[in-house]
């Protein structure tokens, strides 16, 4: 876990190792200080002396100034390799999580993984730039601190192991609970993240069912959960520094009693006992440091956890060692198939077997949670079978590169989804090297071009993120444009014209046949209307398929057909969704 993340350090290796070298070099300066301090006060002003007060404030004056020179350049080198640390590890995740199936983001969920690329990894920033400088300044100055209380009283030098040893018990019993409470305000944060985006994701139906108050009460109750659990961390870590102050104060009233009777015996000098009163405050401020390095490693062990979970998932579905890359027919085979989006959990399909000729035009029809979705998700590998296999040109998908098989199968899916950027942007999603005429003859396949022309800018116009300035058909219409510009040997229509009219739908279908012959087309759809004139209609039920015909055989010997036409032609509506 640990290795993992320490991996990503890769190029700012150099920088973390310099780091803790000037903050040795500024502990070093730091704590010759108060000895010379003893010095300028003994042989200097209690004697008299003014040149030694010359030189040993010279010297003070030297330290000091390297001192503050090898904090700077131990700050700087800090702060670089740590960032460069979070740049490395942001990188890293988002690069596995572009490797994960649809089954690996079910797993952590949208709002987790944002988390852990922001909110962990950041605490994981901070508790290396902090670690860098204090893991390092606090025990070195500790022990050059302690070695001269030693040197200059062994009997005052007991006092402050005496409080030490006080200090690191109370602090392991109260950070050894602490590190179970922020394990649990990571998962807090989850939880409100995907709330916020949940309600974002979804503002035009909260809004339209005037739903706002209900979100905001989703909201405070994570929040509150949220700020309970911080609470009850920051409540026990807030007994920290009172319990310093005690300790320190302690130690200050017993140097300063044990003190004053050595001074008075002759075994101290006045010197020695200022120093010493140096030295306690830069004890106690080490054990201080100390005690916040465990603060920050509580806090950041379980970010650490969850960035490098992400980092090691290894994703479901994988290439084989050696895929086949070349595809060139459209034949698709489903045979013995049985598929379950959770291991272990309900089947979305059982026992399928269909074969699709190269060319067809498929049309699949269903109820709600038929498993027509499902279906189409099987042929481009967006989940792989649970048993059985779905072949395409006669090879096992699994067989293929996952790149390959993807470039052939285009799939517009339920969501119609755009990006920033230009429309001609947009479109060259389906071909970076799509020249404008190949784009804008997709368009006119898709019936979109009308639209776009009418546009002040045209294929310039820019899409606002989710492409929300443009209507839900128009949106269907671009996805589908974009899905021909890869120019694919499959493609699958997942309730894709559901947004656009019934004209429109029509003149798509149409454009599709004349200009895109030889592909072969799977189309998942609601409505009748959209998949009448396929070569076949696979009727789905209950994860299975019901029945397989052309819309005349269905209609004359199949209920669910019937009863879907009927409901349909009638002017009734029925809930297909997908």
């Amino acid at each position: 876990m640990l290795k993992t993340v320490l991996r990503e350090v890769r190029q700012y290796r150099t920088a973390l190792i310099l780091t803790p070298v000037w903050t040795s070099a500024e502990v070093v300066m730091g704590v010759l200080i108060p000895y010379v301090t003893a010095s300028l006060i003994d042989k200097g002003l209690n004697a008299g002396n003014l040149p030694a007060v010359y030189k040993y404030g010279g010297m003070m004056l030297g330290l000091a100034v390297l001192s503050l020179v090898f904090g700077i350049l131990a700050g700087r080198y800090a702060a670089y390799s740590s960032t460069g640390l979070a740049a490395n590890l942001r990188q890293a995740m988002y690069t596995n999580i572009q490797r994960f199936s649809f089954s690996d983001i079910d797993k952590y969920s949208t709002a987790g993984l944002v988390t852990r690329m922001t909110t962990d990894v950041s605490s994981i920033q901070n508790a290396t730039q902090m670690l860098l400088r204090t893991s390092f300044r606090a025990p070195l100055n500790l022990v050059f601190s302690f070695a001269m209380c030693l040197f200059i009283n062994r009997r005052l030098s007991l006092i402050f192991l005496a409080a030490m040893v006080f200090l690191s018990i109370a602090l392991y019993l109260m950070i050894s609970r602490a590190a179970r409470l922020f394990k649990q305000i990571l998962l807090r944060y989850d939880s409100l993240n995907d709330v916020v985006m949940e309600n974002v994701d979804a503002v035009r139906v909260v809004k339209a069912f005037v739903r706002e108050d209900h979100e905001i009460s989703k909201f405070d109750k994570a929040a509150l959960e949220l700020y309970t659990m911080s609470i009850k961390a920051e409540t026990l870590m807030s007994f920290n520094m009172p319990l310093m102050n005690l300790v320190v104060y302690g130690c200050i009233m017993a140097v300063s009693w044990f003190g004053a009777h050595y001074i008075v015996e002759g075994s101290l000098t006045t010197g020695q006992l200022t120093s010493l009163f140096s030295y306690i405050m830069m004890v106690m401020n080490s054990l201080m440091m100390l005690s916040m390095i465990f603060v920050q490693l509580t806090q950041s062990a379980a970010s650490v956890a969850r960035v490098a979970e992400v980092i090691e998932e290894e994703p479901d579905m994988a290439n084989p060692e050696q895929p086949v890359t070349a595809l060139k027919g459209g034949s698709i085979d489903f045979k013995n198939v049985y598929f379950s989006y959770k291991k272990g959990g309900d089947n979305a399909l059982e026992d399928i077997n269909l074969h699709i000729r190269s060319g067809e035009t498929i049309g699949i029809i269903g109820g709600t949670g038929s498993g027509k979705s499902s279906l189409a998700y099987l042929i481009c590998r967006l989940y792989d079978v649970s048993e059985g296999s779905v072949e395409v040109d006669g090879r096992d998908v699994r067989e293929y590169d996952m790149d390959a098989l993807r470039r052939h199968v285009a799939i517009v899916l339920q969501k119609s989804t755009l990006f920033s950027g230009t429309i001609l942007e947009n479109l060259r999603w389906g071909n970076p090297d799509a020249t404008l005429e190949e784009c804008v003859e997709a368009c006119r396949t898709a019936c979109a071009h009308e639209f776009i022309e009418a546009m002040p800018d045209g294929y310039d116009t820019v899409m606002e993120q989710g492409g929300v300035n443009v209507s839900g058909g128009q949106r269907q219409r671009l996805c589908i444009a974009r899905a021909l510009l890869k120019k694919p040997g499959i493609l699958i229509l997942d309730d894709s014209t559901s947004a656009v009219d019934t004209a429109t739908d029509a003149r798509i279908r149409e454009s599709l046949k004349k200009r895109s012959p030889g592909i072969t087309t799977v189309i998942v759809a609601q409505r009748i209307l959209s998949i009448k004139d396929a070569d076949r209609i696979v009727v789905m039920d209950n994860g299975r398929i019901n029945a397989v015909g052309t819309h005349e055989e269905l209609l004359a010997s199949n209920e669910i057909y019937k009863d879907i036409y009927k409901l349909q032609t009638s002017g009734g509506e029925a809930d297909f969704d997908a």
